[in-house]
């Protein structure tokens, strides 16, 4: 039986795919800053924020329920490509990552009282070229500035635009529900 849970995140799309997932819960925004040490490796950036999320929490609405965080970083050329500042940016960033591989990675830390789990999962993602008028159509109609690498691959781009996906649909979006419910089920 899954635990009363504490979405720390103000993301819909993580919602929705607790929702999905047929999983009780209760939102409670973090307001926890999107930083971390230099030195991580990429999987443990993920997890640090995720983290910070979740303690911002726990400090702010201490709880005998489980909290879950998570954080989503884009990485292309071995950088980590964050949210875009705005609507210049998003078109960069989708530019950079057109026709060419990068890497979804969900840093995920669920805590409560007597435990806590983390990890990360990663998932590979090919974009097809793109052309600029996609790119500017596609930042333009949906103004994706609320995501890691300026994408959400549930909408337009990622119907028309994606060219392989390597690993976990639902960690793009934001979530690897599968692994989120089976940490869950230790609780």
């Amino acid at each position: 039986m899954i635990p009363k849970l504490i979405l720390a995140s103000q993301s819909p799309r993580r919602k929705q795919l607790l929702e999905w997932a047929d999983v009780a819960f209760e939102v409670i925004v973090s307001d926890a800053e999107e930083s971390y040490p230099e030195g991580l490796s990429f999987a443990d950036t993920a997890i640090h924020i995720a983290r910070k999320k979740a303690m911002a929490v726990l400090e702010n609405q201490p709880s005998k329920n489980a909290i879950l965080a998570a954080d989503t970083i884009v990485i292309c050329n071995n950088e980590i490509i964050g949210k875009p500042s705005g609507r210049e940016d998003a078109i960069n960033i989708i530019k950079k990552l057109s026709g060419k591989t990068h890497l979804v990675i969900t840093g995920v830390f669920i805590y409560n009282d007597e435990k806590e789990i983390s990890f990360a999962e990663t998932t590979e993602v090919r974009f097809y070229s793109l052309s600029e008028e996609q790119i500017v159509y596609y930042v333009d109609k949906y103004q994706p500035y609320d995501k890691a690498g300026a994408y959400a691959i549930q909408e337009w781009i990622g119907v028309i635009g994606i060219e392989k996906i390597n690993g976990d649909f639902y960690n793009v979006m934001g979530l690897p529900v599968s692994k989120v419910i089976k940490a869950l089920d230790t609780f």
